[in-house]
């Protein structure tokens, strides 16, 4: 008897001891999760009130805040007005590209207090803005708008002569004409697009300009890796297989129908 009550004694400590060992485990998962579940601390950030034009002036009635986790808060986001708004006396700020309705307005965007604003502050480090000459021939037929990217094709020579090379690659397009951003849904013939280049490149689009007539191929937005593409002449459009794949010829009889005959294909 006494050996069955000590067994009985030890299984009910046992028991015991594990429902207060889970017990407390409970309340330290429950406590976390309630930590972990509090909301962040939110904060009000500028924002666009409607859409603002590249080089429009930064003004109280074009902003508006929206709440924002602070832990979320990119860098260079506004929380005062005052950095934003010019005060009396002082020329306004101004946008250095497109902002869009709720778009978050960051420092970056923004020119300074005074400063003019040119299609300069949308170079990359070290590069450059060069004009091409274009018509609707040779720029997509106006498809083309600023932001996209481009190939730039060089085409030479006269008659059989005909030479034809891609010269750059991957170039993008900042202005069409005097315009930086895109203002119309529908296509414009453009006179000139300016594109972004290296030094390296501009010295090549230079001699490309006054060697023959350039046009420009509308790239995707797959990021295909580039490779160098050789130079290809016109006898070069004639030497090669066609590239309508040639059909095996079916077996044919000859029908004739009084005076008439025609050839007709056997399935």
């Amino acid at each position: 008897m006494r050996i069955k009550s000590l067994i009985v004694t030890l299984v009910g400590v046992t028991i015991a001891g594990g429902s207060v060992f889970m017990a407390k485990e409970y309340l330290r998962d429950s406590n976390g999760a309630a930590i972990a579940a509090a909301p962040s601390e939110m904060v009000d950030v500028i924002v666009a009130r409607t859409d603002i034009a590249f080089g429009q002036a930064i003004e109280t009635h074009l902003i508006t805040t929206q709440s924002w986790p602070r832990d979320a808060v990119p860098s260079g986001a506004f929380l005062d007005t005052d950095k934003i708004i010019a005060r009396d006396g002082i020329a306004p700020r101004r946008a250095i590209g497109h902002l869009y309705q709720g778009e978050l307005l960051l420092d970056a965007k923004l020119a300074g207090f005074g400063e003019r604003v040119t299609i300069v502050q949308k170079l990359g480090e070290n590069t450059r803005a060069m004009a091409v000459e274009v018509d609707a021939a040779t720029a997509v037929g106006g498809f083309v708008t600023p932001g996209d990217f481009v190939d730039i094709l060089l085409t030479q020579g006269r008659a059989q002569d005909l030479r034809a090379v891609t010269v750059l690659q991957n170039i993008r397009v900042i202005g069409i004409d005097q315009q930086s951003e895109e203002t119309n849904d529908q296509p414009e013939i453009a006179r000139t697009i300016t594109v972004e280049v290296t030094p390296d490149q501009g010295q090549r689009l230079a001699l490309a300009q006054q060697a023959g007539t350039l046009s420009l191929t509308l790239r995707t937005l797959d990021g295909v890796v580039d490779e160098p593409l050789a130079q290809i002449e016109l006898r070069d459009l004639f030497t090669g297989e066609s590239p309508v794949e040639e059909r095996e010829r079916a077996p044919t009889i000859t029908v004739r129908r009084g005076t008439t005959t025609e050839e007709v294909e056997v399935n």
